[in-house]
């Protein structure tokens, strides 16, 4: 079972009883999934009365949107540091994302599985931020608005995305929690390593290689343009 408070920075207005029902149904998504998450579950974790929680948030379905607009609200906060951009240089910019403690972590890895519209937010987030910062560190190499910048964000973003959706099988193999607080770094400091060291693969002539052959696989299977003007058509 996952911690349901942990207060972090929160402001005292979000240490009511709300809060509560509110960071045990967290958990509990996080944990079981919507499908296994129930009002009654919900209810035993945070300590209060199944009327309570119905009072505050009506259905399961309402209990879960209001977890999706706090959890995206929470995450969309950490731009100010430049998290989500991976431009910041402040030291601490990554453990922002888990000064909140671990829930809001957990709960947007499930809800990537499980389709949640906070999941789909929270990708778009990443990924607009990462075009931004491409955009704005390599603008020749990356064009505002072009294919290749929105494709190399998307794929940057699903990179580190994926790492909240695997946070489990991360922990098993580097034998920690990486969600907790004295681990935080560690992601962090192999997806520099992991960076440093592709960086020098594909400036190689081996890396040069690859690169060309995808080019070439890409230009040999790609569809010729579509002709829009009638005449040209097969009648």
């Amino acid at each position: 079972m996952y911690p349901v408070n942990r207060s972090g920075d929160r402001p005292p207005e979000d240490l009511t009883a709300r809060a509560r029902i509110r960071d045990a149904a967290l958990a509990q998504f996080a944990e079981r999934g919507y499908t296994g998450t129930t009002i009654k579950s919900v209810a035993e974790a945070a300590g209060v009365s199944v009327g309570l929680v119905q009072h505050h948030f009506g259905t399961k379905e309402e209990l879960r949107r209001a977890c999706d607009t706090y959890a995206v609200e929470t995450m969309g906060n950490l731009d100010s540091y430049g998290v989500t951009g991976g431009g910041s240089t402040n030291p601490d910019a990554l453990a922002k994302v888990f000064e909140w403690g671990p829930l809001v972590v957990r709960y947007i890895g499930r809800a990537m599985v499980d389709g949640s519209p906070s999941a789909a937010a929270f990708f778009d987030s990443g990924a607009d931020a990462t075009e931004e910062f491409l955009s704005r560190t390599w603008p020749e190499r990356f064009p505002p608005g072009s294919a290749k910048t929105r494709d190399t964000a998307a794929v940057m973003a699903a990179m580190h995305h994926a790492t909240v959706v695997l946070h489990e099988h991360l922990s098993r193999r580097m034998g920690v929690d990486v969600l907790a607080t004295e681990n935080t770094a560690r992601i962090g400091l192999a997806m520099f390593d992991v960076y440093t060291s592709m960086a020098e693969f594909a400036a190689s002539d081996a890396g040069e290689r690859v690169r060309e052959a995808a080019h070439n696989h890409q230009r040999e299977t790609s569809a010729p343009p579509r002709k829009e003007d009638g005449h040209d058509r097969d009648s």
